[in-house]
């Protein structure tokens, strides 16, 4: 947890305002949160582009995939999240899983305090600039909730949308078999009727999906482009950050990084992606009634 800031800073320029717990807001990290690895994808970039901001990752490992459950399961789990992170504490949420923005998002802003981030629509919007037939692969979850033909036809109407649901992706990515030819043979079939569509540009619609890309532009023609919202989620963060003057201007950046399952299987597997072997706390999230900061607690540090 995050201690408090003391001292004085009435040499300063500009006033610093601690909230009423005693934090600086500006100084609190920023939350990112996925069902597994897949959101890794999102934190990468918003490192890259937001050099001086710290963040907090949590991974739900206990109960990926996230893409076969239902809303009421999804939006209990992201709840829960949401009561361990704001007790953490941390200035903005940023849920970098596609199945919870599309399922849970609008309920949770409604319920916290923070600004909370999803990644459905900027990833719509960069879609529309990019093509007109549009193909997206996504969990079962977010395909049955149509949120991306939404939100991409509500920028442009006359856009054509085609989805298709890929329930084999995140468990061959969270189990390591990206490299296994039986997993070059599955993405193909999940890619073919999209093709045959004759789509000009194809969304990754859950944050895992940009892990296999390597095996996905084997497969597409030249001709179609893709988008990863995780480009896209990190501008709108910066323009939240800036609207809200959220933005850390004294910075000494930290990420740490926490899961509800197995933290050496989290940091084994993330190594790939991250370059580096992570320091992974396991946080045991409680029932909802009981999530209160007095209720949460950490162990099992790696």
């Amino acid at each position: 947890m995050l201690n408090k800031i003391e001292g004085d800073f009435d040499d300063r320029p500009v006033r610093i305002r601690r909230d009423a717990r005693g934090y600086i807001p500006q100084q609190l990290p920023i939350g990112v949160f996925d069902s597994g690895v897949g959101g890794l994808t999102v934190l990468k970039e918003l490192q890259s582009q937001l050099p001086q901001e710290s963040f907090l990752y949590f991974g739900d490992t206990e109960n990926v995939p996230y893409g076969t459950r239902s809303q009421t399961e999804i939006l209990g789990f992201v709840r829960q999240i949401l009561h361990w992170m704001t007790a953490q504490p941390i200035k903005m949420a940023i849920m970098a899983c596609n199945t919870s923005s599309a399922l849970a998002l609008d309920e949770v802003r409604a319920e916290f305090d923070i600004p909370i981030l999803g990644i459905i629509l900027p990833g719509a919007r960069a879609a529309v600039k990019q093509g007109r037939r549009i193909g997206v692969i996504a969990t079962p979850a977010t395909v049955a909730s149509n949120s991306y033909p939404q939100a991409i036809q509500e920028v442009n109407p006359q856009v054509q949308v085609y989805q298709e649901a890929c329930p084999e992706f995140v468990p061959l990515i969270e189990r390591n078999r990206i490299r296994e030819p039986e997993t070059l043979k599955i993405v193909g079939q999940r890619l073919q009727p999209l093709l045959a569509e004759g789509i000009d540009t194809l969304v990754y619609g859950c944050t895992h999906y940009p892990h296999l890309a390597a095996i996905v532009e084997k497969i597409l023609p030249e001709s179609v482009q893709t988008v990863d919202p995780a480009v896209n989620i990190t501008a709108a963060t910066k323009q939240e950050l800036k609207l809200l003057q959220l933005q850390n201007s004294h910075p000494s950046p930290y990420t740490r990084f926490y899961v509800s399952g197995c933290p050496e299987q989290f940091t084994e597997l993330s190594y790939q992606w991250l370059g580096f072997l992570p320091v992974v706390e396991k946080v045991i999230l409680p029932e909802l009634e009981l999530a209160t900061p007095q209720s949460i607690e950490a162990v099992e540090q790696i």
